[in-house]
């Protein structure tokens, strides 16, 4: 293997880590939001977060922030604690 294919399957390999954590942490906030029985909006509007927001961090689309795990712990009424238990036990 090259040297720039070897570059290739390493960020390959790390590209799709992230990924798979995204989606994860997205699926997580979801099933805790429908637990809730509250829409994306209301999740934005208690976490003080955009709505399109919210869907992207669902979707696996954005690398959110710690503070923006805050604001949807307490939009959700959970702890960050439970957050990243349940993100610990699928990844």
């Amino acid at each position: 293997m090259s040297p720039r294919q070897q570059t290739y399957f390493v960020l390959t390999i790390v590209y799709s880590m992230d990924t798979k954590l995204s989606l994860n942490f997205g699926k997580i906030i979801r099933e805790l939001r429908k637990e809730k029985d509250i829409s994306q909006e209301e999740l934005g509007f208690r976490s003080n977060l955009h709505r399109t927001y919210i869907g992207m961090i669902e979707r696996g689309e954005k690398n959110i922030t710690l503070e923006n795990i805050e604001k949807l712990s307490k939009g959700l009424d959970v702890s960050m604690k439970l957050i990243f238990e349940k993100l610990n036990k699928i990844h």
